[in-house]
């Protein structure tokens, strides 16, 4: 047997050569990562697929690798960048009959039609249309009039809650009872669905948390659940079976009850308190939180230029409110599993969707010095039932105050309308979670479908996460005010 000469050597030598070939293994191993970004980058996603591919030594495991995750944040990519040229012309032709190609090449070309070039073909968002007329003036002038849909009416609520909440000491005002029924399919026929396999799956379950409270539920299929800790950042109901027929494809539905309200204590400048900034709280809810939460030298400076002198915690976070109400506005956004930062995204393309804006108004928050947080689940207004993210800010003496950058700044001559979601929020909310990417209870193993968020909920067979496309989910809320006087 032949016996390597550097056996013989002294330890230091054997450190000192194992260290040197780690080196150059980990330099390699960057030299190829950055290549494939390159790749990803150019939109060459098949040469990136092929060496990504030769780096997962068994493709039939379940996603954790980082080559297997990037790869499948492909996958994704090409679900949500679906449309042809032909097909998003088609689409555009039922609100623009005259539309044609070049007007097709000119919006894509101004930004307001999203696509991106997948091996060299320009592959459009599948929601870039309804994206198109709400920010394409020309577009939006050709359009064909829609008709105008029916809408809760949120500043006529707002106005109720401001009135409430000046006669009453209490700051949680305007209690709404919920009744949620949630159920999660997987789709039919699906091939993990064999004799022996185990599933796992994590539904949606509220928060007990200040003005959400008598949080109950009331069943679940099958009974045997369990219902994740209070102090679960992401909480959930979590299911574990065994398939027993293949043609009965997994079905979980829980159904549950909560108490919410409006939260509005009352706001006052003068007596906003100054941080300890040598506090926990602050350091942590001031710092940043890669990849999302990233302080760029253009956020730095876009904190410093919407703050300006100001020194008043409440007022800086007004500050930012209002120049996210202006300056960010919302939008169909992308799947957030294939968005590398919220924040850069954001505060970059200046549009996004709720979880983009708020963490855009978190990231600005804590570059100016004010500490901020994320808090997500549901919208449920009265036939306006959504997934919705928002945020909080924090000022002493009040603590924790709510903040809906996608809500804004109302149109208003009040300003206690104008700026109520600027330290208040309404009642008609399903509070699921108090952080983001956080793990779940049990954990997940598997690359998750939502890694930032969680409201549709998770599954997995025997490992492998199902994603969107592979199992469906409904929801049905039921609200009922408890005060009279808000009906």
């Amino acid at each position: 047997m032949h016996v390597p000469a550097a056996c013989f050597a002294p330890r230091f030598l054997i450190v000192g050569v194992f260290i040197a070939c780690q080196l150059g293994a980990n330099e390699s191993a960057k030299n190829r990562a950055a290549e494939i970004n390159r790749l990803i980058a150019n939109g060459n996603f098949a040469e990136a697929e092929k060496r990504l591919q030769a780096q997962i030594a068994d493709p039939n495991a379940p996603i954790t690798s980082e080559p297997a995750i990037q790869l499948e944040v492909l996958r994704r990519t090409r679900h949500d960048f679906a449309l042809t040229n032909e097909q998003v012309l088609a689409e555009i032709k039922k609100s623009v009959p005259d539309a044609t190609q070049p007007d097709i090449e000119r919006w894509r070309e101004a930004g307001d039609l999203q696509s991106r070039t997948i091996d060299g073909e320009p592959r459009y968002f599948t929601r870039a249309v309804s994206n198109l007329f709400r920010f394409n003036k020309e577009a939006k002038r050709r359009q064909m009039k829609p008709e105008a849909e029916k809408k809760f009416n949120t500043t006529a609520l707002v106005e109720k809650l401001v009135k409430l909440s000046e006669a009453s000491d209490d700051p949680q005002v305007c209690p709404v009872r919920h009744h949620v029924k949630y159920e999660l399919a997987v789709h039919a026929g699906h091939p993990r669905v064999q004799p022996g396999a185990k599933v796992r799956a994590w539904l949606p379950f509220p928060q007990e948390y200040r003005q959400q409270h008598d949080v109950k539920l009331v069943s679940s299929t099958p009974p045997e659940a369990k219902i994740a800790s209070k102090d679960a950042p992401q909480r959930s109901v979590y299911f574990e079976q065994t398939v027993a027929d293949a043609n009965q494809a997994p079905r979980f539905q829980v159904e549950f009850e909560f108490v919410t309200s409006a939260y509005c204590p009352k706001l006052d400048s003068d007596k906003a308190q100054p941080y300890d900034v040598n506090s926990d709280l602050y350091r942590d809810f001031t710092a940043e939180r890669l990849p999302h939460i990233v302080f760029t030298p253009e956020v730095k400076r876009l904190a410093k230029e919407i703050v300006g002198d100001e020194t008043n915690p409440l007022e800086k976070a007004r500050r930012i409110f209002r120049w996210m109400s202006k300056n960010v506005p919302w939008c169909s956004e992308m799947e957030y599993s294939i968005i590398p930062s919220l924040s850069v995204k954001g505060l970059t393309a200046r549009r996004g969707d709720c979880g983009v804006q708020g963490t855009s108004f978190i990231t600005l928050c804590r570059a100016a010095g004010v500490p901020a947080r994320w808090q997500s689940g549901w919208q449920t207004k009265p036939g306006d039932w959504n997934m919705h993210d928002w945020s909080e800010f924090y000022v002493e003496p009040w603590g924790w105050l709510p903040a809906d950058a996608s809500y804004g700044v109302r149109e208003h001559a009040d300003p206690r309308v104008r700026d109520f979601f600027c330290g208040h929020l309404d009642p008609y909310r399903l509070i699921v979670n108090l952080d983001y990417g956080r793990a779940l209870d049990p954990p997940k193993t598997s690359f998750r479908s939502e890694p930032v968020d969680f409201q549709r909920g998770e599954i997995e067979i025997d490992g492998h996460n199902l994603y969107f496309d592979e199992w469906d989910w409904k929801l049905q809320v039921d609200t009922k005010p408890l005060d009279e006087a808000t009906r």
